[in-house]
């Protein structure tokens, strides 16, 4: 039995890299004694293995674990809760709350909207394409969230306004639609329409993973005229070569543009 001890320690060091995976257990016979032991499971190689999910599913789960730990949390629980479902091993080794740290743009700065944060760490990790991923952030900017309505409101079962965020940033996003629809920031139909933003962000990953399945995804997403005007200048193959983004210039930067000598 040591000896099976130590066999099964050394393979749960020695299988990833030096990690081992919650492995299943599995019951074996040692001198006529049954002995349950861990049996360590190899981490798939990436991309993981991709089964599709019901899209409206998808968006419920994330619009109730928004309201749990926020909207990176939500939208990364939604898809990878239903592949631990779905598929089981290897993403029942993955604890979802590690996406908790995207909310509010990553812990409140306001940077990249938390939505798409934990909706595109879930896509990354069952496709090596990254062109849903440049889709779902690009379509993101010029969506006016949000249209989708639970059947069971959290916060307040009113039709929210809509707003372009015209950004993927968390700051830009929220002031918008405060903006258009008059409520502040803190209210509770901002968090609503937050969560309502998240539902369908993660619907809308799931749409194009299920497309990417079935082999007919087709991304129609085009940079901004101003992202191709001013990177002719200011991008990396520029003269002045000091800009390396895809975000709308004229959204932040209204300055008339200029000749280079």
């Amino acid at each position: 039995m040591k000896m099976a001890g130590a066999a099964v320690g050394g393979l749960a060091i020695g299988a990833v890299g030096g990690y081992s995976i919650m492995p299943p257990k599995e019951t074996i016979v040692t001198n006529e004694v049954e002995v349950e032991v861990e049996v360590p499971q190899e981490v798939p190689e990436y991309p993981w293995t991709y089964e599709k999910l019901d899209v409206e599913e998808v968006k419920n789960r994330a619009y109730n674990a928004y309201f749990e730990s926020g909207c990176s949390y939500g939208a990364f629980e939604a898809i990878i809760g239903g592949l631990k479902e779905k598929v089981g091993f290897p993403y029942t080794s993955i604890p979802t709350k590690m996406a908790v740290y995207g909310k509010g743009g990553t812990v409140g700065w306001g940077t990249l909207c938390g939505a798409i944060n934990g909706a595109i760490m879930a896509m990354n990790l069952v496709s090596s394409d990254l062109s849903p991923v440049n889709e779902l952030v690009g379509e993101y900017t010029e969506t006016a969230y949000p249209t989708w309505k639970p059947a069971v409101a959290v916060k307040t079962d009113e039709d929210l306004p809509t707003s372009e965020a015209g950004s993927p940033l968390c700051h830009v996003s929220v002031t918008k639609w405060c903006e258009a629809s008059g409520f502040g920031s803190g209210s509770i139909e901002r968090k609503e329409r937050c969560g309502r933003l998240t539902a369908e962000v993660a619907g809308r990953a799931a749409e194009m993973l299920n497309a990417v399945t079935d082999g007919n995804f087709v991304p129609v997403f085009q940079d901004a005229v101003s992202v191709t005007t001013c990177n002719g200048c200011h991008g990396d193959a520029g003269p002045i070569a000091n800009v390396h983004a895809k975000s709308d210039c004229a959204q932040c930067h209204t300055d008339e543009p200029h000749e280079t000598s």
